[in-house]
């Protein structure tokens, strides 16, 4: 893999990072009315992080915020009056994958572990339970081969509202479009694979109402960087219109009751089953930009 092509792919994370920051804030600032339509507007907080195997946690602060990561990440989080909790976190990390993970990497055994991986990853928990809780992340990872990952899926807290039906239905048609673009094949598998992925088994209830996930595009590198783009620039279009829509409509305390238990399904998923957590941990990755997708509060009835 060329490390142009390595440095490209970096470079759109951190694009796209920093356009779905400035998106979220400017909903942040739209808010004009409702419990916490008083309180100030929230803001993105950075912080960097360096990979490192005797203290994967190690927080570097007084790097320059410009400089390309090298072997580490970014964390952007916001707590907001809207964004109860959301992170856009970026990582480029370099390595070895330890023998017993390597059999799960492709081409892991190939490269005698050695890997190199950039990606953004995104989960937002929303203050009003009206508002969906949303995930996106993409991803390139490079073994003895190289490929794209990732996708986006929207979590309502309420499944039967014709809102729920409308959020879907918009939500589902952005990533479509974005499939088209490149095969119509790709929705249809994507949307699929999305479906049977964020399902948790334990309850046999997915954990929100779908979207797309897709892994191990390799079979040409610009095509499948191009698609991943457009997967970013979909979730940037369309999410932003979905929490304005339903941002500045009251709710009920029953109702919040109601999304803290929900959430609870969130926090269960992402640690008995979700890869990137798995992936994170097992490179000596931050634990708390691993987490970063754990909700601020949950409830278990």
């Amino acid at each position: 893999m060329a490390d142009d092509q390595r440095t490209q792919a970096a470079a759109w994370f951190r694009t796209l990072r920093n356009d779905i920051c400035a998106a979220f804030e400017s909903v942040e600032d739209a808010l004009t009315g409702g419990e916490h339509g008083s309180l100030p507007a929230g803001r993105f907080e950075r912080k960097r992080w360096q990979r490192q195997t005797a203290e994967p946690d190690n927080l570097v602060q007084d790097m320059d915020p410009a400089a390309p990561l090298v072997n580490g990440g970014e964390i952007a989080l916001m707590r907001g009056r809207v964004f109860e909790k959301v992170g856009v976190n970026i990582s480029t990390v370099q390595g070895r994958f330890s023998p017993e993970f390597r059999a799960q990497i492709p081409g892991a055994a190939e490269s005698d572990g050695v890997f190199w991986a950039s990606g953004i990853s995104l989960v937002a928990h929303m203050r009003s339970p009206l508002v969906p809780a949303v995930h996106m992340n993409t991803r390139h990872i490079v073994t003895s081969r190289g490929w794209f990952g990732g996708g986006a899926d929207l979590t309502p807290m309420f499944f039967d509202t014709p809102e729920t039906a409308e959020d879907k239905a918009d939500f589902h048609a952005a990533f479509q479009k974005a499939c088209d673009m490149h095969d119509p094949a790709y929705y249809p598998k994507f949307k699929k694979w999305c479906d049977e992925y964020f399902y948790l088994p334990h309850r046999q209830e997915p954990r929100g109402i779908g979207g797309i996930f897709y892994d191990w595009l390799d079979d040409d590198w610009s095509r499948n960087f191009a698609f991943t783009q457009d997967v970013g620039r979909a979730f940037l279009n369309i999410y932003p219109q979905i929490v304005r829509r339903r941002m500045q409509a009251s709710w009920t305390p029953e109702q919040r009751e109601y999304q803290l238990v929900r959430r609870g399904r969130y926090v269960e998923f992402n640690l008995l089953y979700d890869r990137g957590t798995m992936f994170g941990l097992k490179t000596n990755g931050n634990t708390e930009a691993i987490l970063m997708s754990m909700p601020p509060e949950a409830k278990w009835p």
